[in-house]
């Protein structure tokens, strides 16, 4: 659990300059509308001033602030918002504006942005003073200090690109919704062409790895750690460790500091408690959301991801050669991803897996942007094989199915039908062990708990591939009446072709040395099962 002892405590914080009081005091002498004070003075709970002391306190010799990249994780509920918006007129016409500075408020949509943009402009509207020093151009989302030249605009990740900004202060809010990077990589290159900005991310926990708001929020937990070494990066991260118990009332004000304060409401999360007891889906989000734990990215996962890591040890792939391999093939339509999954079965009744992904590799960065997942650094790591071209060269899948079967004793090839016989045909044509599964509740199941069970008992070892990875964090499990499971995608736009590859290898190879023996009489054989 990461919790930012000094937001609370009685240490001191540098202030060699007075910048941190300054910043205080000008953010109590706004206005808010819902602030419950004489004259609706700016509420500024301790801990916030402490974080507010703590950005612009700590200076270099020359006056410099040390502080250039804020990252703050709060769960819902905190008025981070509030505060976000505070400090954009902080930069926007208090004392750390600098003149002709640009001040964004950047989100992952036109609506999210919208919110810090008004709660900003409400602020101001509530002093007539200000109101009298800055004029609001509504339908631009801008704000302008015309005395300083200075401008306040909320940006969204979908709204196209948006080079060529020199900000000098940014707001970056709730990164773990941004779907793509583009504006990310825009505002941070553009923070470094004026001295003295201030990047400050505001966000509650996400879901999954492969996203911007991961990678930011590891890193702040590695320099909140000491394992890097970054004073120009203020971590302030309030999160539970995933493995907490969710219902403990003491955790939810640890994490919850605003509580203290009486927001949020207590009584409220009591109530979500109560009803995520029995509803796994409000569990999640509640743990995610109000408890800032870090979530996998599937809703309603096949296993524990924690648990799934501990199948990540290296592979001795020459160690291999020559043993007994089943082939999972799920084929995907010419533009999507394609896995190839061998398994191999274990002294310890547990399965190695080695995955290989094909993807076009044309548009790779615009297919990463869809997906939300790094395809070009997966393809120059070696993680994931792109074809020439803007379809998948069904050619390549082949050519590795054969060199797999030169290096490897494979027993059988299982392609889902869809797809498959640009590949199966010349494969079948040289008389290798193809065979097909259909789909299905019954052929599924038995072979969903049998993967699970090997994960679980930490007897399923695929090498930490990452692809591989992020498809078993998206899928989702569903149940018939009957207590049979598939899997599905978590969201429409997941992708689980590896672990549906490796659910059809795991599946062969718990069949036996080829799989053909337990189903060679046909009447008892399960539906769904085919060979060619």
């Amino acid at each position: 659990m990461a919790i930012p002892t000094w937001a609370s405590d009685d240490s001191e914080i540098p202030d060699p300059h007075g910048y941190g009081e300054r910043a205080v005091r000008f953010l109590r002498a706004l206005r808010h509308p819902k602030s419950r004070a004489a004259k609706r003075a700016f509420q500024l709970p301790r801990w916030q001033e402490r974080i507010v002391r703590k950005i612009y306190g700590p200076c270099h010799e020359d006056g410099r602030r040390i502080a250039r990249n804020v990252v703050i994780l709060l769960p819902r509920g905190n008025r981070k918002t509030s505060l976000g918006a505070a400090l954009s007129l902080l930069h926007l016409f208090g004392p750390e504006r600098i003149d002709g500075g640009q001040v964004n408020l950047a989100a992952a949509d036109r609506k999210q942005a919208r919110i810090a943009f008004d709660e900003a402009v409400s602020i101001c509207r509530q002093d007539r003073k200000i109101t009298a020093a800055v004029e609001f151009q509504d339908y631009k989302n801008r704000v302008t200090f015309p005395k300083a030249g200075t401008v306040l605009e909320a940006l969204s990740s979908d709204a196209g690109t948006q080079h060529g900004r020199t900000p000098s202060f940014s707001l970056v809010d709730e990164l773990h919704a941004w779907p793509k990077r583009e504006l990310w990589d825009v505002i941070r290159t553009g923070l470094v062409k004026t001295a003295g900005s201030l990047l400050v991310v505001i966000t509650t926990a996400g879901r999954g790895q492969e996203n911007i708001a991961h990678d930011i929020i590891d890193y702040a937990r590695k320099v909140s750690r000491g394992e890097i070494d970054d004073p120009a990066t203020l971590p302030v991260l309030f999160e539970a460790d995933p493995n907490a118990d969710w219902r403990d009332e003491d955790l939810w004000r640890q994490v919850n500091p605003g509580l203290a304060d009486g927001f949020p409401d207590i009584e409220g999360l009591r109530q979500l408690a109560r009803e995520a007891e029995n509803r796994p889906s409000d569990r999640d989000a509640f743990r995610q959301l109000h408890l800032n734990m870090w979530l996998d990215h599937s809703s309603s996962p096949f296993v524990d991801m924690a648990v799934y890591d501990r199948g990540a040890e290296p592979i001795d792939v020459a160690a291999l050669a020559g043993r007994p391999c089943w082939i999972g093939v799920d084929m995907s339509t010419t533009t999507d991803l394609t896995a190839v999954v061998a398994a191999f079965r274990d002294e310890d009744d547990g399965y190695t897996v080695l995955p290989f992904f094909f993807c076009p590799a044309d548009n790779l960065r615009a297919r990463a942007d869809r997906d939300g997942v790094p395809y070009p650094r997966w393809a120059e790591a070696g993680h994931m094989i792109p074809t020439p071209g803007n379809a998948v060269d069904y050619r390549t899948v082949e050519a590795k199915i054969r060199d797999l079967c030169d290096r490897f004793d494979v027993r059988e090839i299982a392609f889902d039908r869809a797809y498959a016989m640009p590949v199966m045909s010349p494969l079948l044509d040289d008389d290798f062990p193809v065979t097909t599964l259909q789909l299905g509740w019954v052929t599924q199941s038995p072979a969903l708990n049998e993967l699970e069970r090997a994960i679980v008992t930490g007897t399923f070892r695929h090498g930490g591939q990452p692809v591989l990875r992020w498809c078993f964090q998206n899928v989702a499990i569903q149940t018939d009446p009957a207590g049979n499971r598939t899997m599905h995608k978590g969201k429409s736009t997941d992708r689980i072709d590896g672990a549906f590859a490796t659910w059809m290898a795991v599946s062969r190879a718990q069949a036996g040395d080829s799989g053909r023996s337990i189903y060679s009489d046909e009447a008892s054989r399960p539906a769904g099962l085919l060979f060619a």
